[in-house]
């Protein structure tokens, strides 16, 4: 790859998670690029529409392009159309958030949601996000149906990320996360509480196509309504809807090459 391929791609990424922008300053320095060549990227993303300026001399920030791009593929592959009925029949059966994510070589996106949540407390994280392996029920529905090396490399790779972040029982150690794997891998499903965030609780089943994951289904919401024994509950529709979708996978050209993830 060459080097203005490279720190273009790191720009767009770094962007990725600042929806308020950054300072050319900020990025130059934080991705070690020289101040002159970091403008000069930025100028060039502008001008083919992946990033604007908030304002003269103000924050850059990644435009709608990239993420249309994404939709644009997810549509053409029809993963959405054909998961909403799915989820959208499990988030009325759960009454929360029930999510998609798929994966793609090394990364887990969530791409699509069904509220089931009509008032109260509506837990509704935004899309297009990559899950954090280690502290989301979505991540751990992953590395469950991998072998613990690879689910560590794959970790490591990604990082544990700041435990002030997420829960305060987030998994900080590998020995504390392969005890959130093994216990999912005898359930079948992943289960979380407070570990993402305080006060939320989740659960996750992969999609498996041809004996690998190519995707997770999870359910998310407030532990005050998403109990650890309303979770065991909802665990034969969470399976259902995902063997089901497995299913579907087989038969269609969804989610393009198979199978997307890797074993």
């Amino acid at each position: 790859m060459s080097v203005a391929l490279d720190r273009g791609l790191a720009l767009m990424e770094r962007l990725a998670g600042q929806p308020d922008g950054m300072a050319l300053g900020a990025l130059a320095d934080e991705l070690l690029i020289p101040h002159s060549a970091c403008h000069r990227l930025l100028s060039q993303l502008a001008q083919l529409g992946y990033v604007r300026q908030a304002r003269a001399q103000g924050p850059y920030l990644l435009t709608t392009k990239i993420a249309s791009m994404g939709l644009a593929f997810l549509s053409s592959a029809g993963v959405v159309d054909i998961a909403e009925p799915l989820l959208e029949r499990l988030a009325n059966e759960s009454g929360e958030l029930v999510r998609l994510a798929i994966i793609d070589d090394d990364r887990l996106t969530w791409v699509a949601k069904a509220q089931g949540a009509r008032k109260g407390v509506r837990y509704d994280p935004d899309m297009g996000m990559d899950a954090r392996l280690s502290c989301t029920a979505s991540g751990h529905a992953w590395l469950l149906t991998l072998s613990d090396e690879r689910a560590l490399e794959l970790v490591s790779r990604q990082g544990f990320g700041e435990p002030k972040d997420y829960g305060p029982q987030a998994p900080t150690t590998v020995k504390a996360l392969l005890g959130f794997l093994h216990a999912a891998r005898t359930r079948g499903y992943a289960m979380i509480d407070e570990v993402f965030a305080p006060g939320m609780t989740a659960m996750a089943a992969p999609v498996l196509r041809q004996g690998v994951a190519s995707g997770v289904v999870s359910i998310a919401g407030p532990r005050t309504r998403l109990s650890t024994a309303r979770m065991h509950a909802l665990a034969p529709a969470l399976l259902a809807v995902t063997t089901e979708l497995g299913a579907i996978t087989r038969r269609t050209a969804m989610w393009g090459r198979a199978p997307l993830g890797k074993a």
